[in-house]
C-alpha cells in the first residue's frame, strides 16, 4: 500500500483491489483496470493515463473514491479532500496512484506497466531538467526583460493614439 500527504497534513493510505475498481468506475466511470492497454503489435495506449494527468479535477475525484471508506471514517467530504489537494500534494498522490494501480496487476503484467511507467517518468524527468535549465539561464531573463520593455512601449504607442 501507497500513501500520500494532503496540504493539511492528513496521509491517506492507497489501496487498489477489485473493489477498489468496482468504486472508481461507479463514483468516476474511470476504468484504473485501463490504466495502460496492450495490443499485440501496436503501441501501448495510455490514454487514460494522459486523462489524468491533463485533469487534476479528474485526478482528485480518482483519488477520492479510492481513499473514501478512509475519508468516509475521517468525515473527509469530497470537496473538503479537494480542497486540501493542490500543488506537490497532487504530484505525490499521483505518484503513489499510479504505483498502486500497477502493483495491483499480475507480475508480467507489471513488469511491462512498470517499464512503460518507468520510460514516462523518465521523459518527466528529463522534461523537468530542460525547464530548470532554460528558467536558470540569464539570458532568459534578459529576453523576458526585454519582451516587457517591448511590450510596455507598445502599450504605450497604444494610449498615445487612443488620446
Amino acid at each position: 500500500m501507497k500513501t500520500f500527504t494532503d496540504n493539511t497534513g492528513r496521509t491517506w493510505t492507497l489501496s487498489v483491489t477489485v473493489g477498489t475498481i468496482k468504486r472508481v468506475r461507479a463514483l468516476c466511470d474511470v476504468d484504473l483496470a485501463k490504466i495502460i492497454e496492450i495490443e499485440p503489435g501496436k503501441a501501448p495506449n495510455v490514454g487514460l493515463l494522459d486523462r489524468l494527468a491533463s485533469d487534476p479535477v479528474l485526478l482528485v475525484d480518482v483519488l477520492y473514491a479510492v481513499c473514501k471508506p478512509e475519508a468516509d471514517a475521517q468525515n473527509v467530504s469530497d470537496e473538503d479532500f479537494g480542497r486540501a489537494m493542490a500543488g506537490d500534494a497532487i504530484e505525490h498522490a499521483t505518484t503513489a496512484l499510479l504505483d498502486e494501480v500497477i502493483d495491483f496487476f499480475p507480475l508480467a503484467k507489471r513488469k511491462v506497466f512498470n517499464k512503460i511507467l518507468g520510460a514516462s517518468r523518465r521523459f518527466e524527468a528529463k522534461s523537468k531538467e530542460a525547464l530548470t535549465a532554460l528558467l536558470d539561464d540569464p539570458e532568459f531573463d534578459a529576453k523576458i526583460d526585454q519582451a516587457l520593455e517591448q511590450l510596455t512601449i507598445s502599450s504605450g504607442d497604444v494610449q498615445e493614439s487612443q488620446e
